[in-house]
C-alpha cells in the first residue's frame, strides 16, 4: 500500500490532478514520502503521455495533412501543460534565464529563483515548443499509432533521466525555500530500480511502432542529453536545482522525438 500512496503523492506533486478530502488524508505527507515518490516519476509520464497521445490522435483523426498534425501537436502539448501546470517548462525557462543571464554561479542561481521570465527563458521556450511541434508533425507522417507511441514513450523515459542527476550530483538549490528539496536528497538505488521498472514497458511499447534501431538511438541520445545537462550543471553551478531537473526532462523528451523521427 505504501507504493500506492507514494504514487498518489507523486501525482499530487507533479500534476494538477486534485487530491482532497479522505483520499488526501489517506495518502498523507512527509519529506520521506515525497522522496520515495520520486521513484514513480516515470509512472506520471504514463498518465501525462497517455493524455497527450489521446488528444493528438483525436485531433489527428479529424484534421488531415501537415497542418492538421501541427494543430494536433499544439493541442496535445496544451493538454500536458494544463495537466502538469507547466512544471517542467518552467524549469527549462528558469535554467535558460539563469545560465544565459550570468556567468557567475551565485548570480545565475539568484536569477533562476526569480519567478519572472526573461529573454533567454522566452527564447528557450519558443524554440523548444517549436521543435516539439515540428518533430511530432514529422512523426505523424508515419501514422497516428507511431506518433502516439512516441509521445507516451518520450514522456515516460524523459522522466527517468533526471533521477540519475539526483543520484549522482549534489543539490545546490535553496534548501530552506525549495519544495523540491526532499526529492533532491538521497535518492536510493531502490527508488531508481522502481523507476526503471516503470520505464521498461515504455521501451517495449516503442518497439511495437518503431524499429529497434530508432528505439536504441532514442535511448542512447536521451542518456547523452541527460549526461550533457549533468556536465553543464556541474560546470556552471557545481550541482543541480529543481529547475535543472525540469529542464533535463524537456531536453530528453525532445532528444527522444528527434531520434525517433530521424530517417535512417
Amino acid at each position: 500500500m505504501n507504493g500506492v500512496r507514494h504514487f498518489l503523492l507523486a501525482l499530487q506533486f507533479f500534476t494538477r490532478v486534485p487530491m482532497t478530502g479522505a483520499l488526501a488524508a489517506w495518502v498523507g505527507f512527509s519529506p520521506q514520502m515525497l522522496r520515495a515518490s520520486a521513484a514513480h516519476l516515470p509512472g506520471i509520464g504514463w498518465l501525462v503521455g497517455g493524455v497527450a497521445a489521446a488528444v493528438f490522435v483525436g485531433v489527428g483523426m479529424g484534421l488531415a495533412g501537415v497542418a492538421g498534425a501541427l494543430v494536433a501537436a499544439v493541442l496535445s502539448t496544451v493538454a500536458t501543460v494544463m495537466l502538469t501546470g507547466a512544471f517542467h517548462e518552467d524549469g527549462l525557462a528558469d535554467v535558460a534565464d539563469g545560465l544565459g543571464g550570468s556567468a557567475n554561479r551565485d548570480r545565475a542561481l539568484e536569477i533562476m529563483k526569480d519567478s519572472r521570465i526573461g529573454a533567454f527563458g522566452t527564447a528557450a521556450l519558443v524554440l523548444a515548443l517549436g521543435l516539439k511541434f515540428a518533430l511530432l508533425a514529422t512523426l505523424a507522417t508515419r501514422g497516428l499509432q507511431a506518433v502516439a507511441v512516441a509521445i507516451v514513450g518520450a514522456h515516460v523515459l524523459s522522466r527517468l533521466m533526471p533521477l540519475f542527476l539526483i543520484r549522482w550530483l549534489p543539490y545546490v538549490g535553496d534548501s530552506g525555500a525549495s519544495k523540491a528539496k526532499p526529492l533532491a536528497d538521497a535518492i536510493s538505488r531502490g527508488a531508481l530500480a522502481i523507476a526503471v521498472l516503470w520505464s521498461i514497458p515504455a521501451v517495449a511499447l516503442l518497439l511495437c511502432a518503431h524499429d529497434a534501431v530508432h528505439v536504441a538511438a532514442a535511448l542512447v541520445i536521451a542518456a547523452l542529453a541527460a549526461g550533457w545537462m549533468a556536465r553543464l550543471f556541474m560546470r556552471r553551478l557545481q550541482g543541480f536545482t529543481g529547475d535543472g531537473l525540469g529542464a533535463t526532462q524537456q531536453v530528453c523528451e525532445l532528444a527522444i522525438y528527434l531520434a525517433l523521427a530521424w530517417h535512417a
